[in-house]
């Protein structure tokens, strides 16, 4: 069976400026004194901007400011013509909203100057995609209705014609100018852009086959393989018709199994499988659900279907032939063995529906199948093979066990979301790893005979595939232990909640001096014969967050640029002001810089031409590109190689 998957094509963009959203607005009268603003805003696909309203530590809102307002009164606040999407952020673990699509705001107004009104201002937004980010950006508008008697409109007294003529005094050096000055890129250096999605389809791909693996390993599945693959051979005098009604018969399985992906995912729906991924009820609910599944695999009772449904379905079986008879064969496995592969598929469209991705449940329980199957077909077409397998046993209870340890513990990763989400602090970071580290202990002593359940058989000896186990289990929660005091635990980053919980930290955070004033680090770079690593960022910038935690935080790339680079990091939405505006022409407009984050953004703009988050680009002393600008791709290796490329052009060029 051929699973086709049709992957997102991500929006990559490399050295341009990117505008998502474009905007345009009107003044409509409804009657001779009262009237609306209207500001309309065309969201580009794949593209979203925030809610007007977000809470405090997550991305900058939507926010009108009205600087002007002349022969009219507002007679309301601003509102939109439909409700965000609301969801809780797995990256800031708040309830955020946005809108993906075009949407229109209003606000009305009546006339106090029966002449007409003025309306100017401007609105600022932010705008991010799967891999990127805009800084906050002010679109202004002027508004006008009829004839106003009066102009209160404030300008600037005057026009900088350049930004670097602030900067010079400002640093004290006359290489400041030289620095600001805009870029070109060599055709030096790796591309950088990754689709995060592709990578999602597999592991959800290879989730589901290994799942499939593990549930034939089950007491439910196992014992089914010779009897139903001896029922076919004996079933046929023809061993190549026995052999295609085994194929068959494993087809169905994987038919039956993706049609219930595929039913779970036209139940909920695209929208609604993404919100799954962030809802904090949900993420409860999965909690809840894995612990009673785990129970389930440590004996306390069995997860079953009402057995007339499989006795119905056996009774079709036996009474039709050829293809339907088969079929309901297939459907008789797929119900009897429920109590021990239903925790399993549950954990699965768990895991494939938090992934975000609206095939990830039929994609999953395919691969899921396929692993099912594979044996059956196997074994038919070989059956000489049946005298190898291991016969049934104590072992296959004791694979259930291992699965729900596995279970319980995949299950704090769901219930650290909610308690994130919701600030209650009853799952801190250590207090995470202090129950991973207990529950892969008393794994490794279960699989030692130190302890038993109730359908255990007793163990005489320790094999050796479960002292390796055992061994396994052991190290892993040994690794775990320094994440007690702060260590990074970068091999479950993923599942672990993020440092800023963690309480007691011995692990100093910043293993190289970064600057955060663009000129000031060139200055120290200059002065130290350093190249520059300049890093744009932003405080509401999610995939900044996942570069700094899967890439800039690791021992390789820590060490290579406290060595060598000299680090700047400037953040876009920085919203402290400047000592004094800084007003600018660009593209024909005069554009005032007020805060720090507007310095950085039109840095950004003017010198690389690229206004998209995380960025990334390699200088010399003079500010010249040394290799092509890096972007959103937590490729470690990748992420090595642009350094060192840069490192080996720097070298060059001092040498010439």
């Amino acid at each position: 069976m051929i699973v086709a998957v049709v992957a997102f094509v991500a929006m990559a963009v490399k050295g341009e400026i990117v505008r998502p959203v474009q905007w345009s607005s009107s003044i409509t009268m409804t009657s001779a004194t009262e009237g609306y603003v209207e500001f309309d805003a065309n969201i580009s696909k794949g593209w979203h901007m925030y809610a007007l309203q977000l809470p405090e530590g997550g991305p900058r809102p939507t926010t009108f400011v009205f600087t002007t307002v002349e022969g009219a009164e507002f007679t309301d606040e601003i509102t939109a013509t439909k409700a965000p999407i609301e969801k809780v952020d797995m990256i800031f673990h708040l309830k955020l909203g946005w809108w993906d699509s075009d949407v229109s705001f209003r606000r009305n107004f009546r006339l106090t100057d029966k002449g007409g009104c003025k309306i100017e201002g401007y609105v600022e937004f932010q705008g991010c995609n799967d891999q990127s980010c805009i800084p906050p950006t002010k679109e202004p508008f002027d508004l006008k209705y009829g004839e106003v008697t009066a102009s209160k409109v404030s300008v600037a007294d005057s026009v900088g014609n350049e930004i670097t003529q602030h900067h010079v005094a400002a640093a004290g050096d006359a290489n400041v100018e030289e620095w600001w000055q805009p870029v070109s890129y060599p055709e030096i250096g790796p591309d950088s852009i990754t689709d995060i999605s592709d990578s999602s389809w597999w592991y959800i791909l290879l989730w589901g086959f290994v799942g499939g693996l593990i549930a034939l390993l089950t007491p439910c599945v196992w014992p089914m393989i010779p009897l139903t693959v001896s029922f076919f051979l004996k079933r046929s005098s023809d061993r190549k018709r026995a052999v295609g009604d085994a194929v068959i018969y494993g087809a169905a399985i994987i038919v039956i199994y993706l049609v219930l992906g595929l039913a779970i995912t036209m139940i909920f729906g695209a929208s609604k499988l993404n919100d799954l991924a962030t809802n904090a009820l949900f993420n409860i609910l999965f909690f809840l659900l894995l612990v009673v599944f785990a129970i389930s695999f440590f004996g306390a009772f069995d997860i079953k279907l009402p057995s007339k449904w499989s006795n119905s379905v056996d009774s079709r079986a036996e009474r039709t032939t050829g293809l339907l008879s088969i079929f309901f064969m297939a459907f008789t496995l797929a119900l009897v063995s429920f109590s021990c592969t239903g925790p399993i598929i549950g954990t699965l469209l768990v895991e494939a529906a938090t992934m975000g991705n609206i095939a990830g449940p039929a994609i999953g329980m395919g691969a899921f199948a396929l692993a099912l199957a594979i044996p059956f077909t196997l074994f038919a077409i070989f059956p000489s093979l049946l005298k190898e397998m291991p016969r049934s046993g104590g072992w296959l209870n004791s694979v259930k066990v291992v699965l729900g340890f596995l279970e319980l513990a995949l299950s704090l990763k769901f219930l650290s979301v909610a308690d994130l989400a919701y600030g209650w602090g009853i799952l801190d970071r250590e207090v995470f790893v202090s129950l991973w580290i207990v529950i892969f202990v008393l794994l490794g002593m279960y699989l030692l005979g130190k302890l038993k359940f109730s359908h255990d058989s007793d163990l005489d000896y320790v094999s050796i595939p479960r002292f390796f186990m055992a061994l396994v289990s052991f190290s892993f929660a040994i690794y775990l232990v320094p994440g007690l005091w702060g260590a990074p635990l970068k091999g479950v980053s993923a599942f672990v909640p993020p440092l800023y919980t963690q309480d007691f930290n011995l692990y100093e955070g910043g293993q190289f001096k970064e600057f955060h004033d663009y000129d000031e680090g060139m200055k120290y770079a200059a002065e130290n014969n350093r190249p520059v690593v300049i890093d744009f960022s932003g405080y509401g910038c999610v995939n900044c967050r996942k570069m700094e935690g899967a890439v800039f935080d690791t021992q390789e790339v820590s060490t290579i640029i406290k060595e060598n680079f000299v680090l700047i990091k400037l953040m876009v939405d920085d919203k402290t002001s400047l000592s004094a505006p800084i007003t600018v022409m660009e593209n024909g407009k005069k554009i005032k810089l007020e805060t720090i984050g507007d310095r950085w953004s039109y840095l950004q703009r003017y010198k690389f031409a690229a206004s998209t988050q995380p960025f990334y680009v390699i200088l010399d002393n003079n500010g010249n590109a040394l290799v092509k600008p890096y972007s959103y791709n937590e490729n470690v290796a990748e992420f090595l190689a642009w350094l060192d490329a840069g490192l080996k052009q720097y070298a060059k060029a001092e040498n010439n």
